[in-house]
């Protein structure tokens, strides 16, 4: 059975006359960033994949060793900020929107404050920097919401008015 090429390979090579000059050069951007994202996804699981097991055999490995856990998921949570990354940038293909995403780009935010706060020790740590991951991660998390909310009242109008919208039968 030969492989397919994706649908979206498909369409952007049908749609790429009719794109302009900055489309084109936005398309190939994302294409490209598409392929180091990959790259690193690729690298960092093979890391802390090989990482693990390496430590497993030899018989070092205590996940219940503080430090030992923030390295570990230190390491699956930039796996999954570069997965984060390349779904945002399907989005640019799959949505026919632009890059930026401003929810998606929070959520980023999100999960890089959530690797940050795993992999310092708080002990260790300023307290203005404790204090600023907080903060930080409290205006992120109420900007999150804020944006949710606002999202779901713009669908509850849009079912309201679709309810009282007059019916004709034919």
């Amino acid at each position: 059975m030969a492989l397919q090429i994706p649908r979206e390979w498909v369409d952007i090579r049908k749609a790429w006359f009719d794109l302009t000059a900055y489309q084109r050069f936005e398309t190939v951007a994302a294409l490209v960033l598409r392929l180091v994202i990959a790259l690193i996804i690729a690298v960092a699981l093979y890391r802390l994949v090989a990482g693990v097991i390496g430590a497993l055999l030899l018989r070092v490995f205590n996940p219940l060793d503080h430090a030992v856990f923030q390295v570990v998921f230190g390491g699956i949570m930039t796996v999954l900020i570069t997965l984060e990354f390349g779904h945002t940038l399907q989005y640019f293909f799959t949505r026919g929107r632009g890059i930026i995403q401003a929810k998606i780009v929070i959520v980023i935010a999100l999960l890089a404050l959530a690797r940050k706060v795993i992999v310092t020790d708080p002990f260790e740590a300023a307290p203005a920097s404790v204090f600023a991951l907080a903060a930080l991660t409290l205006a992120l998390g109420v900007t999150y919401w804020l944006m949710r909310e606002h999202e779901h009242r713009l669908r509850a109008s849009a079912a309201e008015k679709a309810l009282a919208a007059p019916r004709s039968t034919a």
